[in-house]
């Protein structure tokens, strides 16, 4: 079976928030700390997410990214994995988004509950810039976050950087080295609004245009492939031959919308169709209302078709959405 929406775009990757909470500080995210949590009642348990996780890809779901907040904060994830892992084969691939903080302890433990794949979080090579972005000196934590990665088997392992100018774009060329080096594949992020202190500013912007101009004047590139599908990046090889991958998501300049296969679920069980979306619709309710399957399944599928053509960051009506990435997922 196949999702679609009102513009024939396959919806395919779901993505789901376990919590609200995080660990860290990021000031392009939670630079005047989080908003009030969700109440511990209010959020979807492991048992809801994979009912509708069930039921997410009997309708053409096939993959299932776990967000957050830090969702390592939440407790037993690896048991919510293995729950989800059941939807195998017909889900193709499970991953994990985290500032890796608590990866280390958690990582054998996911790999053996069916966890496919992780992307960390790493915005400074820095010590001391690590800590004036994050709020947490806790750079030594990322690194074996990589190492535990690696030692478990996950492969590739991304790295998300959101490049924000004055901040962490006079690293660019550090982290293409630090991605060569360990065999990594970096992921370059346009800086979003999405931030809770609504600071958000398009000076603030570093393009992929200019990503991608910076580490090729130090270490050439080679795009891999001619279109993005449905994926969000540009993804380089270094021209060399070494070893790691450069990606560049660029959703302020290069935006990618007629191609989104994705929709989310919030830490509170509301769906959202795109993620500067200001409306949101309410699957926690339907699901304890003692709705039956096939009427959720409906309620999903009306939900789809409610899906955006495009975002509006560029428009000049744009409204920043009031939830932040923490709550929303990544």
């Amino acid at each position: 079976m196949s999702l679609k929406d009102a513009y024939n775009r396959k919806i395919r990757d779901l993505r789901i928030s376990l919590t609200d909470r995080c660990n860290f500080r990021c000031f392009y995210c939670l630079p005047h700390g989080e908003p009030p949590w969700a109440k511990k009642e209010k959020l979807l348990t492991f048992e809801e997410l994979e009912y509708v996780s069930g039921i997410f890809v009997s309708l053409g779901i096939e993959k299932i990214r776990l967000t957050g907040g830090e969702p390592l904060i939440r407790r037993d994830v690896p048991i919510l994995v293995e729950k989800l892992s059941r939807l195998k084969p017909a889900l193709k691939d499970i991953a994990l988004t985290t500032n890796g903080s608590e990866f280390p302890r958690h990582a054998e433990a996911l790999r053996s509950a069916g966890l496919d794949r992780v992307t960390l979080s790493l915005d400074s090579l820095d010590r001391k810039n690590f800590e004036e972005i994050t709020g947490v000196d806790g750079l030594h934590k990322v690194f074996q976050a990589v190492d535990a990665a690696k030692a478990n088997g996950f492969t590739p392992i991304k790295v998300n950087s959101v490049i924000v100018r004055g901040r962490n774009d006079h690293e660019l060329i550090d982290f293409a080295a630090f991605a060569r080096e360990h065999s990594l594949a970096m992921r370059f992020i346009e800086f979003m609004p999405l931030d809770s202190g609504h600071e958000w500013s398009r000076e603030m912007v570093v393009s992929g245009k200019e990503i991608r101009e910076t580490i090729n004047s130090e270490f050439p590139l080679e795009l891999i492939e001619n279109s993005r599908g449905s994926g969000t990046s540009w993804k380089y090889r270094f021209a060399d031959g070494s070893p790691g991958e450069i990606g560049i998501i660029a959703p302020v300049t290069d935006m990618f919308c007629g191609q989104c296969s994705r929709i989310r679920l919030t830490a509170d069980g509301q769906i959202r169709t795109c993620l500067f979306s200001n409306v949101e619709h309410d699957l926690r309710g339907i699901v304890r209302s003692g709705a039956a399957r096939n009427e959720i399944a409906d309620f999903i599928e009306e939900v789809v078709l409610k899906k955006e053509p495009r975002h509006y960051i560029n428009d000049a009506e744009f409204i920043q959405p009031e939830r932040t990435m923490s709550f929303i997922g990544g």
